[in-house]
């Protein structure tokens, strides 16, 4: 251990004389715990608020999403087929959108309706986990009785006063006759097959979900769809992977991605996110500046120590590292005990979920967690250039003392 370690571990210790600046030097090792903390657990909540958020928006809308610009998709499956080949596809499925006034017995309300494959395992796999009561089995089974059956948000059964098993009308607008220029409209007669719930309020008040070969009969459009949804194997990759698909399908198809139809969503959360680690990252500045007052305090208290370390032989050099040394030991132990209690905070959060939020507005119960490693380290790292950034004052002013006149005063 080299003489500068020694002595900056030294002049931490507390002697009855220097007991108010050693007194200053732990409150400010406190106030960078307590920044770091609240850092860490503040960008772990973030994170979960944002995975949370995506999680809902993509629950039942696609990822990636290609449409023609001209109108239906007849040679869907051949597209499937080379969008299937593209790396970071997971799955394709096909889909119908229409608008239309859903009816019971006791409510009515507009609605969205999605043809989809329910025996498609891209489909399966996104709706079962969200299906509350009944089952998504039944959506495109033929029934001579009935056009079809359907799944409904909880949110729109709660307006329509329907649950599994009941009817349901729906009335949608229908575009006929030469070129497609008169609007008529048709009536169909389903039956709630099941109610899902997603977290996602407009999800859940305005989507009505039906089997594709349903949906393409009841619309008129046997033999086409409206779009096909792909889901990615990593949702890091997805700009990576709609520009490869652009380029196998070529400039005949359109195609988009989540991030650029929530944009303002995503734009909105980054900067929320920005903001709330600029103002945090302060609070670490200013527990961090308390070291120019301590350590200046201290370069004062051992003026004589200055004067004799230099008059045996010390350099400049060596004075201004053992400031600068104790200024990183205090920081690196204030950002040590507060990268644990931000990760036990953490930890705690996710695993007991003692604060409740409210779940119609935040379409989850519980503060959502996810900490990663990475935010850890930027932590760390900003907390101590922040800790050595403070102490480079005091330690040159230390450096700066001369000997002969410490001695004469």
């Amino acid at each position: 251990m080299n003489y500068e370690l020694q002595i900056a571990l030294r002049y931490l210790r507390a002697r009855r004389r220097d007991a108010f600046i050693s007194i200053t030097t732990v409150f400010t090792a406190i106030g960078v715990m307590l920044g770091v903390a609240a850092l860490i657990m503040v960008l772990a909540v973030m994170r979960g608020f944002e995975v949370s958020l995506r999680q809902r928006i993509l629950s039942l809308t696609p990822q990636i999403q290609i449409q023609n610009p001209l109108g239906s998709i007849s040679d869907y499956t051949a597209i499937i087929a080379r969008v299937d080949q593209v790396k970071g596809v997971a799955g394709a499925a096909p889909f119908i959108l229409g608008q239309g006034m859903a009816a019971s017995a006791r409510g009515l309300s507009g609605v969205f309706v999605r043809g989809v494959d329910p025996k498609n395992e891209l489909v399966l796999n996104r709706f079962s986990k969200y299906v509350r009561d009944g089952s998504l089995a039944d959506l495109d089974r033929i029934d001579p009785a009935i056009d079809g059956t359907v799944a409904i948000g909880e949110t729109l059964a709660e307006k329509l006063k329907a649950k599994v098993g009941d009817p349901v009308n729906l009335v949608v607008p229908i575009m006929s006759g030469k070129d497609a220029a008169e609007l008529t409209t048709r009536t169909g007669h389903f039956r709630i097959g099941a109610i899902f719930e997603t977290g996602v309020v407009l999800v859940d008040r305005d989507l009505m979900v039906t089997g594709l070969g349903r949906a393409q009969t009841f619309f008129g459009r046997e033999g086409r769809v409206d779009g096909i949804e792909v889901q990615l194997a990593n949702l890091d990759d997805t700009t990576p992977v709609t520009l490869a698909i652009r380029a196998a399908l070529g400039k005949g198809f359109g195609v988009s991605n989540w991030m650029e139809y929530n944009q303002a969503a995503v734009a909105g959360f980054e900067l929320l996110k920005r903001v709330y680690s600029i103002v945090l990252l302060m609070l670490i500045g200013v527990a961090a500046f308390n070291l120019v007052a301590t350590l200046i305090m201290v370069v004062m208290e051992k003026r004589k120590d200055i004067a004799v370390l230099m008059a045996m032989g010390a350099t400049s050099a060596g004075v201004r590292r053992i400031f600068l040394l104790k200024g990183l030991i205090v920081g690196s132990a204030g950002t040590a005990a507060g990268l644990s209690i931000g990760a036990a905070g953490c930890f705690i959060l996710s695993r007991y979920h003692f604060i409740h939020i409210e779940k119609k507005i935040y379409g989850i119960a519980t503060l959502p967690i996810d900490a990663q490693p990475l935010s850890f380290v930027i932590v760390a790292i900003a907390s101590i250039a922040l800790c050595w950034i403070a102490a480079v004052y005091p330690a040159r002013q230390a450096a700066r003392e001369l000997p002969v006149a410490i001695f004469r005063s």
